[in-house]
Formats: C-alpha cells, structure tokens, sequence
C-alpha cells in the first residue's frame, strides 16, 4: 500500500487552448489586400484554405496601434450595415471578419479589436440572415454561405485567447450561436465550407472554456456537448482533431462534463481514435480521455472496461512526443486504480518504453515516465519489472535533476524498487546507496522519500541479501567491491561488522579509499569509518566490549597540529603534523601500539608517515581527537 507522505508529485495536466492554424496564404493575402483596397480580392475562393503552415503578411506589424484602431471600426461599421443575404453585403462581411482575424493573429492588436466594438458585430455574424419573405427558401441564392460565419467564428476564437475577454464574448451571446453552428453539417449540401466552419465554432468553443469553470458549464447548459460527441466521427481529420480538443478543454476539471461526455457514448470512438496514424488525432483523444478519468475513479473503470489500456500502452511508443508523454500520464493513473491494474500494464509491455523516455531528451516526457513508473514500481513484480528492464540507473540518474517535481517522482520509483528483495544487491552494486547518500534534494518530500528509501534498504540487508552482497565485496570489480564497502558501513547491522570487514576483509576496502588519489574516495572511506565506530559504540552494553582502562585524555581542539608541548612530529607530503604521544596513546589502539609496543617509531621524535595526502591524514587526527 502507498504510503500518503510517500506519494509522488503528479505532474500538472492543463486544458489546451486550441492552436489555431493560419488556413491558407491566398486568404490571408486576400484579407490583407483589403485593408488596402474597398473591394480588395473578397470574391476571391478560399481554394487553398488546407494548406497549413503557411503564414500572411502581419498586416498589423506594419501599422501603429492608431492605424488598426480606425481600420477595426471601418470594418466593425461594415459589418452592423451589411446583414442581408444581398452578393455586395455577403463580399463586405466576408472580407471585414477576414480583416478582423488577420488582425487578431497579433495578440498585441487585440485589446485594440475588443475596444474598438469588434465583438458584438462578429457574434452578429455568427447567425445568417433571415431569407426574403416574397422568395422561396430553396431559390434564394445564398452567396458565400458558411464562409461568414466561419470569419466570425474565426476571429472570436482568436479575441478569445486572452482570458479577459471571454466572458464579454459569452455576454455577446455567442455561445448558443457557436453551438448551432456545430449542428450545421446535418443539411448542409457544400460538406467542405461546412466541415471548415465546424472546425472554426469548435476552436472558439475550446479557446472560450479554456480554463474558466463558469464558461465550461454554461457550454454544457446550451447543448454543445453531444454534438461535439458527434463529431468525433467526422468523417474530416481535422473535425474529428477540433472536436476532440473542444471535449478535452470541456472535460478538464469539471466532473458533470465529464459525466456528460461519458453519457453520450464518447468513449469507444475516443479509444478508436486512439490507435489513428495520424498523430494529432490520438494525441488529442488521449488527452480527452486523460481529462476524463483524472480524480474520476468510475470513469476510470469505464474506461478501461471499453479496452482503453493497450492502445494507450502503444502510444509510448509513437514518434509523437505529446501523445508519449500523454499516454505515460495516463497510465501513471491507470495504475493508481487498483494492484491488478499496475500488474497488467506492466504485462502488456509498458516498462520498457516507459524507462528509454526516462533517457529522454525532453524534460516533460522524462518527468511522465517517473511519474508513471514510480506508480507501477508500488507492486512487487512490477519492481522486478523495472530493475531487470534497465529502470535503475536512469532513474538514479534523474535525482541530479535541479527539478524538484523530476526529483521527487524519480525518488519515488526507487522508493518502490528497494522494496524488492531481489533487486537490494544490484541497487548497491550501481552505487544506489551512494547516489541517496550525496543528494542534493531540493522539496522535503524528496528527502524524506530519500531517508525511507534507505531505511528500507537497511531492513533487506540480511540473510540471503547480505550473503550476496558479501560475495560481491569479495568476488566483484574492484568499484563494485567499493560501493558494497560503503553501502554496508552505513546499513549493515552492528552485529554484522564483524563478519563483513574482518572475516571478508572489507575493512581493507574502505582503508584503500583513504591512500586512494581521489578526494570523493578519501571522503567516502573516512565517513564510512566514522560510521563503523559510531555503530560499533553503539552496541548495548552486554554486547560491548569492557571500558579501556586507558585513561582518556583531551587537549582540546587548539592543540591539533600545534607545537606547543609537542613531543612527536609527523612527516606527510613533506610537511610537519605536531602531536602529543599522551593523547594519541589514550585515543587509538593503533597508536598505543606504536608508542607502547616494540615498533622503531616508539621513541622516535619524528615519524614519516607515506602513501597518504597531508588533508586525509590532517582529518583522522581531528576525528581521533574529537572522540577521546
């Protein structure tokens, strides 16, 4: 069971406002021209209208704040005096939503667009005009039809990603308008305008509800979820995509939405979308689906009972990076639901994708595989799973990360691998212990997984773990041989010491670390000492060994490496340490042998002292002062 002070920092999924793409170079020349020009080329067809990516002139780079001031009410004023299904009035509008949008691109123009009335004349336009009382409905020409409205929708969708200005867009009254429109393909003869302006409405729908609570609600009150519900199945990509990023911003942190989306039958076609080829179809399915099941436990179960898990399991490995680090996500939350359901991830083959984007060169998509590891490694087997798969190192590796939500996640993970006895003897031979040990965490949470991590350790060093680790001391690489020294100086049990650095020599071990040429090992070898004694002075009293019947001496700390009263001066690296024989004599056993014993060195006045630095042997002398 998960521990609550132990649980990982859930990386933050947020509603997406909808990118919204510059749809095609002639349109936007065309709108640009009619700044230009009374009439410019709005006659003009939008024949390229699917050419993505491709960008107009930034009309508005090249005007003051001024200039589109008076070109906004030039074209808000066309737009209240051109409401009629007449040719001429259906070309002004056209090209006055055309102007606005382009305008609008700029976010910097926007505040100027809103000020100027844009907003009232646009929701005006999101509705066709009433049709001549003398004509026939089905003879009346309708010129540009759709075309206006898909402008209008267009540029609001655009107003609105500025969060001040969503509700004065709402107040308009443009929701129930936006929401009609995404009905229109039902009659509509011209399926490509119909499919174009759908795609518009759904956009401002998304940029609308992004992150505003009371806007999500009042789109659900005026019926806009079951028809986005139905357009999921467009037969239109690019619907399909709008209506899913629609339903995602709707569903994000609103359960009765949520509840509704589920209701109207979204979910087997979202999973159906989920193993599309085309890349922005799945990524926006598996962020619907991620929204919904987020704080949803029976959403949750429903989702995976419609057979969500492999195709999200699939999506790891797609070359889409989003929809990579959606799916980990999602399947850290899967896994969240029940120990069956972290045992089926991990056998439908998760672990192995989820540990290479641990390697990731993207900062997110190494944070979601932690994420989702770390709530899969809370099972035994799927423990074995990630350190047999390689998962160790790389998550060891990510505690160096200045992330302090990367951190924690990664920390968590190993938390739930040292849980594995199996697993304890390779945690300490890749230098695990050490890597806990020298952390430099930046959230107390971390340090607090860190602390249970190597508690938990301590606990598993034991019976069949220690007798492997002992083998590895003796039969390893050298660096192996190293890191099961130091690892055991801090875990071991005190009754243990002896077996371990006297019978099997690993107290040689952590002595070489002190001549070694490297500080950090010269460090680690005199902390991992220090550990040992405190062990060792710890033991209870009917197990430890009788007082000396030395008497203990203190010179106090001004006397280390003074010559005051000096009667024995060491020589290292060429230079001269001061000391005094009678608090040597009362501080360690190995100078009392020295100086008490039949060594040469027991009368000498100085005594050389090779193979070791002058800082390493400067700190022994100190600890051995301090622990008279």
């Amino acid at each position: 069971m998960e521990a609550e002070q132990q649980k990982p920092q859930r990386p933050r999924r947020k509603a997406q406002k909808r990118r919204i793409d510059d749809e095609a170079a002639a349109s936007a020349a065309a709108a640009a021209a009619a700044v230009l020009s009374p009439l410019g080329s709005a006659d003009a067809d939008d024949d390229n209208e699917d050419d993505e990516g491709s960008v107009g002139p930034e009309i508005c780079c090249r005007q003051s704040q001024v200039a589109v001031a008076r070109e906004v009410r030039t074209q808000v004023d066309a737009l209240h005096h051109c409401f009629s299904w007449r040719h001429a009035d259906r070309a002004t509008a056209k090209r006055a939503t055309s102007v606005l949008a382009e305008l609008a691109k700029n976010e910097e123009m926007v505040n100027v667009i809103v000020e100027g009335g844009a907003v009232p004349a646009l929701v005006c336009h999101l509705k066709v005009p009433h049709m001549a009382a003398a004509v026939e409905e089905e003879q009346q020409p309708r010129p540009f039809e759709h075309e206006v409205e898909k402008g209008a929708a267009f540029a609001l969708g655009l107003l609105a990603v500025k969060p001040e200005h969503q509700q004065l867009i709402v107040d308009a009254g443009a929701l129930p308008l936006l929401v009609s429109l995404l009905r229109r393909h039902k009659n509509a003869t011209n399926s490509r305008a119909v499919n174009s302006l759908i795609r518009r409405a759904a956009d401002a729908i998304t940029n609308l509800a992004h992150e505003n609570s009371n806007i999500k609600t009042c789109i659900r009150i005026e019926g806009g979820i079951p028809p986005l519900v139905e357009l999921l199945e467009s037969q239109d990509i690019k619907v399909q995509r709008a209506a899913a990023g629609a339903l995602r911003t709707l569903a994000f942190k609103n359960d009765e939405n949520k509840t509704l989306i589920v209701d109207c039958n979204a979910l087997p076609t979202l999973i159906l979308m989920l193993r599309s080829e085309d890349a922005a179809i799945h990524y926006e399915a598996v962020g619907v689906i991620g929204n919904l099941v987020h704080s949803s436990p029976n959403i949750k179960k429903e989702v995976l009972n419609a057979g969500a898990l492999q195709p999200v399991i699939g999506l790891l490995s797609s070359c889409c990076t989003e929809s990579q680090r959606e799916a980990a996500l999602l399947l850290g939350q899967f896994a969240s639901a029940d120990s069956e359901c972290k045992v089926h991830i991990v056998q439908r083959g998760a672990v192995r994708p989820l540990i290479d984007m641990l390697q990731s060169a993207d900062f997110q998509l190494r944070e979601m595989s932690a994420f989702a590891l770390g709530r899969l490694a809370q099972d035994t087997h799927n423990q074995a799973g990630i350190a047999y798969n390689g998962g160790l190192l790389p998550l060891l590796k990510l505690l160096d990360s200045k992330n302090g939500s990367l951190q924690h996640n990664a920390a968590f993970a190993l938390y739930g691998v040292a849980d594995n006895e199996d697993y304890v003897s390779d945690f300490v031979k890749v230098g695990g212990v050490q890597k806990l040990q020298d952390g430099e965490f930046i959230v107390q949470a971390t340090k607090d997984c860190v602390a249970k991590t190597l508690k938990r350790l301590e606990e598993k060093i034991n019976g069949r773990v220690l007798k492997h680790l002992v083998y590895l001391m003796r039969v390893g690489e050298k660096s192996v041989q190293r890191r099961v020294a130091l690892a055991l100086a801090h875990l071991c049990a005190p009754e243990d010491q002896r077996t371990i650095f006297i019978d099997n020599n690993g107290l040689d071990l952590l002595l070489d670390l002190l001549v070694s040429g490297s500080s950090k090992h010269q460090q680690d070898g005199s902390v991992a000492l220090y550990k040992l004694a405190n062990k060792a002075a710890a033991l209870s009293p009917m197990d430890a060994a009788p007082p000396s019947p030395t008497p203990q001496v203190y010179l106090g700390e001004q006397y280390v490496n003074s010559s005051t009263l000096s009667d024995v001066t060491f020589l290292v690296e060429g230079k001269r340490f001061y000391a005094h024989r009678i608090a040597l004599l009362a501080s360690s056993d190995a100078f009392r042998a020295m100086f008490d014993g039949g060594y040469r060195e027991k009368d000498a006045r100085d005594i050389e002292i090779p193979n070791i630095r002058w800082d390493v042997f400067e700190l022994m002398m100190r600890v051995s002062r301090s622990n008279q």
